[in-house]
């Protein structure tokens, strides 16, 4: 990896943001507490501030899955920007927990939250993008999504 900034690889990368997420519910997008931003689940935003749905392993295969999974991590990295200014002000993921909306026997969740963990990993960084995580099947999620991811991320 350079020693590129994470706003500088995400703008090699040609990557367009979606419109940060408007809470669902009675909870905040994200908070600081000390030098922790936790971020709330997100869900497959697009630029158009429509959701990706469907369920994986029925209306979505893998591959679509983790492109979701790809998608909840662009939402993220919306909400992060909306309100801390720069990706910049990161200085590492610390936890990922990665839900799949799926069929009782789909057994590939950490394939499809790799598609979240793999943009991570190309903005910060092989070692500060990746952090712990895991990757779980649910019966549904809210609106039928396919995906829904929440993030601990440590600052500078």
């Amino acid at each position: 990896m350079s020693n590129n900034t994470p706003e500088q690889n995400f703008a090699a990368l040609n990557l367009t943001l979606p419109p940060a997420p408007t809470p669902m519910g009675v909870y905040k997008p994200c908070l600081i507490d000390g030098k922790y931003l936790y971020v709330s689940g997100h869900g497959p935003l697009r630029d158009d501030k429509t959701l990706i749905v469907g369920r994986v392993g029925q209306d979505l295969d893998a591959e679509a899955g983790k492109q979701a999974a790809r998608q909840v991590g662009l939402a993220i990295l919306a909400t992060v920007k909306s309100h801390l200014g720069s990706l910049d002000k990161v200085r590492r993921v610390i936890k990922t927990l990665g839900m799949v909306g799926c069929t009782p026997d789909f057994e590939k969740h950490p394939y499809v939250i790799n598609g979240c963990s793999e943009l991570f990993a190309q903005v910060w960084g092989t070692d500060n993008g990746v952090g712990v995580r895991s990757a779980v099947g649910m019966g549904s999620l809210p609106g039928n999504i396919p995906v829904e991811i929440e993030v601990i991320f440590e600052l500078h």
